[in-house]
């Protein structure tokens, strides 16, 4: 089968087409015949050496993944050869460049019945993402306030559509051309990054979801009502500033399950969560995905797919 690998850690460039032997699932996995995989900066970071899991060569890059179920190892019950499912390949988040994967079977689902594989590829991380740092993370309930920063982002986007549901307060910051798709999505206000200092207009909010980082992530700090929590999946918080202003701040990094991707899978199937692919590219095309994910090449605003053709 044809797969897309790394045998050294760099540059998109290092990215190469092999032919390697379809792999056989083991216990509790199942093999998956792609149709179509998600471009993530994980994979990025990844292939660049730069993850927070040990990432030993060579290696399949790729996570999110669409397609159909191939071969069951042992004691997986919850599939049958055939189902349509989508998900993550497994803890390490690679695999899924590739005609056949391997995915853990705790971390896949039927697929939602109401929207492709190339929708589906691009739901998994991002959206399990939002969900748990909503709710798992932050802890929020109904009537609560959150901002949300990167709010027109992959992640946020999600984010924004989860809280709106939830009954949430949603305070969101994007870019001045982004702020009528945020509403659109479910914010109650939406503010411009660029045009304006989110501290001036927003204070005593419950919860922060940063998916942007750096001096966004430190000023968030200054809004937040004492008790209140920073959630971050993007990088450590400060947690000099965070006892200063009484608060909690939290990195985490997204663990994806079947439960998460079924709640999912049942909100879009139910017209409440909307996809948003960006570029779709053949699987031939991964390193030009990768040149995208670093700002090489021009993209549409969305997920970046690869079809398995």
């Amino acid at each position: 089968m044809k797969a897309y690998r790394v045998h050294e850690f760099g540059g998109p460039e290092v990215i190469r087409a092999e032919d390697i032997d379809r792999p056989a699932p083991g216990a509790n996995e199942v093999l998956v015949k792609v149709h179509a995989a998600g471009v993530g900066p994980w994979d990025g970071w990844i292939r660049a050496g730069h993850s927070a899991l040990p990432q030993p060569l060579p290696l399949t890059l790729g996570s999110d993944l669409s397609g159909v179920v191939e071969a069951i190892g042992d004691d997986v019950h919850s599939f049958e050869q055939g189902d349509a499912v989508y998900g993550v390949t497994n803890p390490r988040f690679i695999g899924a460049y590739a005609e056949y994967a391997i995915a853990s079977a705790g971390m896949i689902a039927r697929k939602p019945k109401t929207i492709d594989d190339i929708e589906a590829a691009s739901i998994p991380v991002i959206a399990v993402t939002a969900k748990q740092a909503l709710f798992d993370q932050a802890g929020l309930k109904q009537g609560a306030t959150v901002l949300i920063h990167g709010a027109a982002g992959n992640v946020g986007a999600y984010a924004v559509q989860l809280a709106h549901k939830a009954g949430l307060k949603v305070i969101a910051t994007a870019s001045a051309d982004d702020l009528q798709e945020v509403k659109r999505l479910g914010a109650d206000q939406a503010i411009d990054h660029r045009g304006s200092r989110f501290e001036n207009q927003v204070s005593e909010v419950d919860a922060v979801i940063d998916l942007v980082g750096g001096e966004t992530q430190v000023r968030s700090f200054a809004v937040l009502k004492r008790g209140g929590k920073l959630v971050s999946a993007v990088s450590q918080p400060d947690q000099q500033l965070a006892e200063k202003h009484a608060v909690t701040a939290v990195f985490f990094l997204v663990a994806v399950s079947t439960a998460d991707l079924n709640d999912i899978a049942t909100m879009v199937d139910g017209g409440i969560l909307n996809t948003n692919v960006g570029t779709v590219l053949p699987l031939s095309d991964a390193i030009s995905a990768h040149e995208m994910l670093e700002g090489k090449r021009a993209r549409n605003k969305g997920k970046i797919v690869l079809k398995v053709l």
